[in-house]
């Protein structure tokens, strides 16, 4: 079975929060509202690429929310 590369997440424990699961390597669940994320790999590299893929991992999973939204409201 082929995943998305992101997926939504929901759990009614925390109403408040969108969370946002990574699939692919570096795996990780990020919390939209505050950025809080949780990974789910061990990462190893160089600082300062990971930062760079890192913040554009969290923009890419940001646009997948607000293209879900988009959608769900259509």
């Amino acid at each position: 079975m082929g995943l998305p590369k992101f997926l939504t997440g929901d759990n009614s424990d925390y109403p408040d929060d969108i969370f946002i699961i990574h699939t692919e390597y570096p795996q990780f669940i990020i919390n939209l509202v505050d950025d809080e994320i949780e990974w789910m790999d061990d990462i190893q590299g160089d600082e300062a690429e990971l930062a760079n893929e890192i913040a554009e991992l969290i923009e890419l999973a940001s646009d997948f929310y607000d293209q879900e939204i988009k959608r769900y409201k259509e």
